[in-house]
């Protein structure tokens, strides 16, 4: 195709690995951090390891309380990127929707 470069081109026609945003917390109505991954398990398996330097270590945050599964990565991440915005107020009835319990949703999915 003229005019396209070709890794643009691969780019759009390459399947996307699927995605999921999570929600990590140290305990109920704790603090809250909202991470984006390709491998939910892996991932949540890293922070609960403290080999994550950051935030989620600092604080102790390894209870995995939300999540939702994209197909697109992308779409994952602009999810991420929208909650990472929103005011607690919005998350906790999120959360609260799918986990009233907090109860630490990696044991179910292990």
């Amino acid at each position: 195709m003229a005019g396209l470069v070709p890794a643009i081109h691969v780019y759009e026609n390459s399947r996307m690995a699927s995605g999921y945003i999570y929600i990590l917390t140290d305990r109920p109505n704790g603090t809250l951090y909202v991470g984006v991954t390709n491998d939910l398990l892996r991932r949540i398996g890293e922070h609960r390891a403290g080999v994550v330097k950051g935030f989620t270590k600092r604080y102790g945050l390894k209870r995995l309380v939300y999540f939702e599964q994209y197909d697109d990565i992308r779409t994952a991440t602009q999810r991420e990127h929208n909650m990472k915005h929103w005011s607690r107020t919005w998350k906790v009835p999120l959360i609260l929707t799918g986990n009233p319990e907090w109860r630490d949703l990696f044991d179910e999915l292990a």
